[in-house]
């Protein structure tokens, strides 16, 4: 039977904001609130939490363990190898590679890609590369057999360091697809990297959970044009359009 799994992956050790998937919003974990969203996917069958054996990570494997949620450990550097032993570990068939510094993560948008991947029959399907959703929104979807091919031939760690990077360098080994938005939202920033971001993302929880718990990307898209001086707080910090999607730091 097809297993579709939703990987997270998650440090502490980010360069420019550490220990920022567990810095609290309302007094809960951030990483906490991205896991409710990851959840209610209707095409992921199951979820697993993506760390590392390093020390810095044990607060991250403590909280997986208070939500119930599967957590694999792995190699800090090695994220490529971390990811596809954590989804070869529930069965995947079908793997979900989420990143931590990604609040906001649509349900929706995850379906949507799932099922654009399936109706294309790709290896590799985003909705990142090229960029029209907001950044923060990344989600990759590929095949076990993929990133297990991925995980035999990548030799550079620079690209392994990246996940799933390898599978969009060589589109003649794989088959790759792309969920574009009809209006191109790319220039939205609602990622966490920067503690300005982390200040932004905070006031969009703050302002849309009370409410609805189950807020969309659109609801936050509406929020922003409402508050358009809010856009004023990480406005600075620009998308590495090369890197979309790859987790560069997480």
């Amino acid at each position: 039977m097809k297993k579709t799994v939703a990987v997270l992956q998650a440090r502490t050790t980010s360069r420019r904001l550490p220990g920022k998937v567990l810095k609290p919003i309302m007094g809960r974990p951030m990483l906490a609130y991205q896991i409710d969203r990851i959840q209610r996917a209707q095409q992921i069958d199951a979820l697993i939490v993506a760390t590392s054996v390093d020390e810095s990570d044990d607060a991250i494997a403590e909280l997986c363990q208070q939500l119930q949620v599967p957590c694999y450990r792995g190699s800090l550097p090695d994220v490529m190898e971390r990811v596809w032993l954590a989804a070869q570990s529930l069965e995947a068939s079908l793997v979900v590679r989420l990143t931590g510094d990604c609040p906001l993560l649509d349900p929706g948008l995850i379906d949507a890609t799932i099922l654009l991947h399936q109706a294309q029959g790709n290896d590799y399907t985003c909705n990142c590369d090229p960029a029209t959703y907001p950044d923060g929104l990344d989600t990759e979807v590929c095949s076990m057999a993929a990133l297990t091919k991925a995980q035999q031939l990548c030799d550079d760690m620079h690209v392994r360091e990246h996940a799933t990077w390898f599978l969009r360098l060589h589109p003649e080994l794989f088959q790759l697809g792309v969920l574009k938005n009809d209006i191109d939202y790319s220039a939205e920033r609602w990622t966490v990297d920067e503690p300005e971001d982390f200040l932004l993302v905070s006031r969009i929880f703050e302002t849309l959970y009370p409410q609805n718990p189950a807020f969309s990307w659109l609801d936050v898209l509406a929020l922003l044009k409402q508050n358009p001086q809010w856009r004023s707080l990480n406005a600075h910090h620009i998308r590495n359009s090369q890197l979309a999607g790859t987790g560069v730091s997480k």
